[in-house]
């Protein structure tokens, strides 16, 4: 049985994780829009695993004998001042998703909800390699400047192959 702190406290990272899909979807939009079409990629398959993320935890709500809630969210922003501060923008929002994982391990522990503690391990450790593969995109364009972009546009895939590989 899911304690009632433990199920709320998931079904408000339930939002946060659908948000997180369609920001990621918004800003996919914008990259594909000016022509990166790698960078849309790669926010395309962040976008997809958020939504996986989501469905993660509908499925363990529902599982423990809680309800998972799908809630309405606010629409994502559209536009963004560049390409440097559109991934400025997807590392603060990993950094917002981190600290909300931590307050659900919080709850857990103090809700002494000891399956949930463990099974949310698993998204404290996506969270590490959420914002260290955005903090290398990050430091590529630093070296860049406003040059080269169409070359990272071409490389952020394989970029984003090498960090799911080192996963394995």
């Amino acid at each position: 049985m899911l304690p009632k702190k433990v199920e709320k406290i998931l079904n408000e990272q339930i939002q946060k994780e659908d948000y997180s899909s369609q920001l990621y979807l918004a800003m996919a939009s914008w990259a594909e829009n000016r022509g990166m079409g790698g960078v849309a990629e790669w926010l395309y398959a962040q976008s997809e695993e958020e939504r996986e993320h989501m469905l993660k935890l509908v499925r363990f709500i529902n599982e423990r004998d809680g309800v998972a809630v799908i809630p309405a969210m606010d629409k994502p922003p559209t536009d963004f001042e560049n390409i440097r501060a559109l991934f400025d923008k997807v590392l603060e929002h990993e950094q917002y998703i981190s600290a909300s994982i931590h307050d659900i391990v919080t709850v857990c522990m103090e809700e002494r909800d000891f399956a949930t503690q463990n099974w949310i391990q698993w998204f404290v450790n996506e969270q590490i390699e959420e914002e260290s593969s955005v903090r290398v995109i990050i430091d590529k364009l630093k070296l860049l400047g406003d040059k080269n972009i169409y070359m990272f546009d071409r490389d952020i895939m394989s970029m984003r192959g090498e960090e799911k590989e080192s996963e394995a």
